[in-house]
């Protein structure tokens, strides 16, 4: 049975500061990584789900008998046959197992399938009968928000609510549904145990979340639920909620044989949780010298059906709702809403992306009003080491806004279209030769935190191994963290590296079998699981150097050296029989939770910074945009990795100009329109533009080797870049993203002729 990616050696040549080799780079590249869709085991059965076309009703029956009827189908199961508690959640266990009573958006599961073809359990769940009395959902967040449908409010309170400048600017702007769009869709593989539990093989974010959700929905103690990860096509968030691991968990205890679940990519985009959509309401204040005096801010965070993390996601984008800037008196609130749209949650920037855009929108419109610069503007009123955010806490780390936004404003400007086609907007498609296009260049900075917040008992455990394998010192690291393309296996193997001077690191398998480390989310897998594999090392080294006469000594090279690079021991010698072995849980500077009153409170660890200049070309005849070129700056603390730095920025870049431009699930009266790649779009390499980037690294005093989350912050600003460039090139509001054709040009109107 193949099951599991194994455990792999990270190949010599850099610790901290380095960037090896990735060990699963040529594997993906060469299409041989083994993804969890790839599973497979012997007398497996293959799983499915019916799913819900409304997006509310009541269930009045279920007929299975058809379905059953089917030759190859060995069972179908529905909510009667949840063994344990019916319902799961990450936060707030709300989200039914399987619909019992009644469905809450489109697509929800409402009954599952195996049989020994993929096929065949398709056919079968298209067989299941379901009677449903339809209901009105409610899918406008205002008439959610009127009906008491709230899942959070947090109101943020600092200075004279009544404060206002001279110069008064007001905004109202909304951000659509954006999806994670990873490549690979919700898959994995149960396999039933002889001790009456589960192996469950899944990719997912946050192992030991899963299993304690698992097994409770099976009524399972939760050592009976054991969980190994698989090779993770993508995340962004989307993995942190459960989707398969329950329903063929379910499948393969009832079957007594291995089930396998794959979704189709229009049924992962039920399966999964969006970006929350948005309304924000913003109000800026300043003096005529362009000295921010208040702000007032109405944000409306739609939900979905379901809790998922939307509290969490209403409180970053309260706390980080004014942005990286010093404003004396503050006015905010914050509602995350239940609507009959489909379930939101994780999405990487986490509330903090539909913030910024409102707040750096005002932040141009201010600009224009006071006859300023816009990036001016910004730098007067930058947040500096020492500031205080809107919820009390001081900023005691380095914030560099400032600098960043002059990198990127003092970076040389992209040259002119040479007239070539292919450069202008719709390029490859010939479209003009450059007749009514104005190029257009927009700022943006933005501000994240980086790990749990609020009081969350955030923390990672590593478990690390030094021992002589063929006569040579080799070290083994264990954590639960989960890879899901972020780089982290690399980097904790440059951790080992570099704490116990050891070439050969072993990476092994993400499992249960070890302590949590968390999820790989809030740009916090660096931060704590490379905190606690720095920390297992040292305790490793102490150990082993405590067999040796007292001194002052590390390692380095496989030997024990003297503070003077004096070769002492060779490592392996001192190691010998006895290999050393240390697990360590390692926790951040502790958070507290927020006065529900005022919103203050120092609740967040760190704060990130990145700030983005966008040089658009505009068709303004057509509506149509070409990004030319962006430039990027953002302070990481210590690039552990210099290269995954990189593609982190690139990466995140491209999602933001995603969501500036084209990214939005389509939901109408709560029916998804475009669930597919054909219709929902994403950027292309041919969307891309070249990046310069600046990468400062100033060194965060708290966090191990001074680094600083890097994932989220460059979704953050690179949106509302993107979108203020294109209001330079036209002088249109443009209050909405993605930015459409229609936004941009009156599309005329044509007359049917039969």
């Amino acid at each position: 049975m193949t099951t599991v990616q194994p455990g792999v050696s990270v190949p010599v040549g850099g610790g901290v500061g380095h960037s090896p080799h990735r060990p699963d780079g040529t594997l993906k590249v060469t299409g041989e990584f083994a993804f969890s869709s790839d599973l497979w085991a012997d007398d497996m059965l293959w799983g499915t789900t019916l799913r819900s076309p409304h997006p509310r009703a009541r269930i009045t029956g279920i007929d299975l008998t058809a379905a059953l009827a089917l030759p190859g189908v060995h069972a179908v199961l529905t909510a009667a046959d949840v063994p344990g508690a019916p319902c799961y959640g990450l936060d707030v266990a709300d989200q039914p197992v399987l619909a019992a009573d009644e469905v809450r958006y489109q697509g929800e599961p409402v009954a599952i399938v195996a049989a020994d073809h993929p096929e065949t359990a398709r056919r079968a769940a298209a067989r299941i009968v379901v009677d449903y009395a339809v209901l009105t959902p409610v899918t406008d967040a205002e008439a959610a928000l009127a009906a008491g449908q709230l899942v959070r409010h947090l109101p943020i309170r600092r200075g004279d609510p009544d404060a206002v400048g001279p110069v008064v600017v007001h905004g109202d702007y909304e951000v659509g549904m954006q999806d994670q769009a990873f490549l690979g869709p919700e898959s994995g593989l149960a396999v039933p145990a002889e001790d009456g539990g589960v192996d469950l093989f899944v990719a997912t974010q946050w192992l030991h979340v899963d299993q304690k959700q698992v097994a409770a929905c099976l009524g399972l103690p939760i050592d009976k639920v054991r969980i190994t990860l698989s090779g993770v096509g993508g995340a962004f968030g989307a993995r942190e909620d459960l989707s398969m691991q329950v329903h063929a968990s379910m499948l393969a205890l009832h079957t007594r044989r291995p089930v396998k679940m794959v979704y189709s990519r229009e049924e992962s985009f039920f399966g999964h949780v969006h970006r929350h959509p948005a309304r924000l309401r913003y109000e800026h204040s300043a003096t005529p010298d362009g000295r921010l005096v208040s702000v007032r801010a109405r944000i409306l965070l739609d939900g979905g059906a379901y809790t998922s993390t939307t509290p969490a996601v209403t409180a970053n984008a309260a706390t980080l709702g004014i942005g990286p800037y010093e404003v004396p008196n503050v006015v905010l609130d914050a509602y995350g809403l239940h609507t009959n749209n489909p379930p939101c949650g994780a999405m990487r920037g986490f509330g903090a992306v539909q913030a910024c855009f409102a707040y750096e929108s005002q932040m141009d419109k201010l600009a224009a009003a006071l006859g300023l610069d816009p990036v001016e503007l910004r730098i007067r009123n930058a947040m500096t080491t020492g500031s205080v955010m809107p919820t009390g806490q001081v900023v005691d780390g380095p914030a560099p806004a400032a600098h960043l936004l002059e990198l990127v404003r003092d970076r040389p400007a992209p040259p002119p279209a040479t007239g070539d086609p292919r450069e202008w907007p719709g390029g490859v498609a010939n479209t003009t030769h450059g007749e009514g296009v104005v190029r257009g260049v927009g700022y943006a900075i933005g501000i994240k935190n980086v790990c749990f917040s609020e009081g969350y008992d955030d923390y990672a455990t590593a478990r690390v191994r030094l021992e002589v394998i063929g006569g040579q010192p080799a070290v083994l690291v264990h954590t639960a963290a989960a890879e899901v393309g972020q780089g982290v296996v690399t980097v904790q193997a440059q951790i080992a590296r570099t704490e116990l001077g050891v070439q050969r690191v072993t990476v092994a398998t993400a499992d249960t079998a070890v302590g949590s480390a968390g999820s790989s989310s809030a740009s916090r897998q660096t931060y704590m699981t490379g905190g606690a594999v720095r920390a297992a090392c040292r305790a490793v080294r102490d150990r082993l150097l405590a067999r040796l006469p007292t001194g002052d000594l590390r390692l380095a090279g496989g030997k024990v050296v003297t503070a003077s690079g004096a070769v002492v021991a060779d490592l392996a010698e001192v190691i010998g029989d006895e290999p050393v072995e240390e697990t360590v849980v390692w926790r951040h500077r502790p958070t507290y939770p927020l006065d529900p009153r005022t919103g203050q409170g120092d609740a967040h660890v760190q704060y990130a910074f990145a700030a983005h200049r966008a040089t658009v070309d505009v068709d303004t005849e057509l509506g149509l945009v070409r990004v030319v070129e962006i430039a990027t700056a953002q302070d990481v603390g210590k690039a552990v990795n210099p290269q995954a730095v990189l593609g982190q920025i690139h990466g995140g870049t491209a999602q933001g100009l995603g969501l500036a431009l084209m990214e939005e699930i389509q939901v109408v009266d709560g029916i998804v329109r475009n669930p597919s790649f054909t219709d929902y779009l994403i950027p292309t390499i041919l969307d891309m533009p070249p990046m310069t980037v600046d990468v400062l690294e100033l060194a965060d005093p708290g966090a191990p080797y001074g680094l600083r989350g890097v994932g989220e912050p460059p979704t953050i600003s690179s949106t509302p870049a993107v979108v203020a460039a294109i209001r330079a090139a036209t002088g249109l509001a443009l209050t909405r993203v993605p930015v459409r054709p229609e936004h941009i040009c009156a599309l005329p109107a044509y007359e049917l002729i039969d």
